[in-house]
């Protein structure tokens, strides 16, 4: 199956630090192991591939990093540190991520292949540039960037 190399390498992983007693990676990737597999039984049961084992991933990252912004926000530095180790963690299995000036490069060559010049076409550059970003970019980030383009 596609969605066996990073799954594989997540049970070695696991396997590992098991073996190493490394209680937040151990804890971490049997939250992912759990995810993979509500994500497997989930509607129709079937074998997830590659692209769907990386949203699975993606999504745990996605978790961590809002639980992180939250209890930062909240004064809970202890917290926020958890999860942001826990986010470490997930980020060995994610492409690289690109910086807010390589999206702010990218959206404004689509905001010129629009044509965009205002933020009621927000949707439209956000509908052509997240295909171009998909799991390289976190939404939250390019949201932010189109509206600042858009908004000078």
């Amino acid at each position: 199956m596609p969605g066996d190399d990073l799954q594989s390498r997540i049970d070695a992983d696991l396997k590992q630090a098991m073996r190493e007693r490394d209680e937040v990676t151990k804890l971490t990737l049997r939250a992912v192991k759990t995810a993979l597999t509500e994500a497997r039984t989930s509607g129709a049961q079937h074998e997830l591939n590659a692209e769907e084992v990386l949203a699975v991933v993606q999504k745990e990252a996605k978790r961590r990093r809002d639980a992180a912004a939250e209890y930062q926000r909240l004064g809970d530095v202890n917290r926020a540190d958890a999860e942001l180790v826990e986010l470490a963690v997930l980020e060995r299995y994610l492409p690289r991520q690109l910086s807010e000036a390589e999206v702010e490069v990218i959206a404004r060559r689509v905001i010129a292949e629009l044509g965009a010049t205002s933020p009621k076409q927000m949707g439209a550059v956000m509908a052509a540039l997240m295909p171009e970003v998909k799991g390289e970019a976190d939404g939250k980030l390019v949201s932010q960037v189109v509206r600042r383009l858009l908004g000078n």
